[in-house]
């Protein structure tokens, strides 16, 4: 049996446990996406609970545990899980972005919002920004492209939108 930590792939956790699937999808409205085909193979691969956790607007901690709770298993401790602190936003996203794109619409088209954002990056110079707008957080994007060295910023609009700005190192 696999136990449930901030660190665990969605797609083995679902793959170990189908029936948090669902358990997900009643949490948020925001989790029907992992019965999008192209999300499940690729985001699904790379996404931590900790990042789903942004995403759903939850602390890690809790929907660690609420899954933990639905399987069985005990509750971590606060001490066991920390969370990222807020990052203050950085002057060089009130630059005009030299590109925009709408990860709903990509992913509406089953294309994978990582990896045009990805040829994307290539296209343009280092220091321009690239703008990713969606209804939800793509934790799992921001995370691979801060890993490739690039300064990423995220905010969220009034209307529940999330604006990701990249600026290519």
């Amino acid at each position: 049996m696999m136990s449930i930590l901030p660190q665990t792939k969605v797609g083995d956790l679902l793959k170990e446990y189908p029936q948090l699937e669902e358990f997900l999808i009643g949490l948020n409205p925001k989790y029907k996406k992992l019965k999008n085909p192209v999300l499940r193979r690729t985001v699904a691969k790379i996404a931590t609970l900790s990042q789903v956790a942004r995403i759903g607007g939850y602390k890690t901690l809790d929907l660690v545990n609420k899954l933990r709770k639905e399987v069985g298993q005990p509750p971590l401790s606060s001490l066991e899980v920390q969370e990222k602190a807020e990052e203050k936003e950085p002057a060089w996203v009130k630059e005009a972005p030299r590109k925009t794109i709408d990860a709903n619409r990509l992913l509406d088209e089953e294309k994978n919002p990582l990896s045009e954002t990805a040829k994307a990056l290539k296209e343009v110079e280092k220091g321009d920004i690239i703008l990713i707008k969606s209804d939800f957080l793509p934790s799992p994007l921001i995370d691979t492209f801060k890993e490739q060295g690039h300064e990423v910023y995220v905010t969220q609009t009034q209307k529940e939108e999330f604006y990701t700005y990249i600026r290519k190192s």
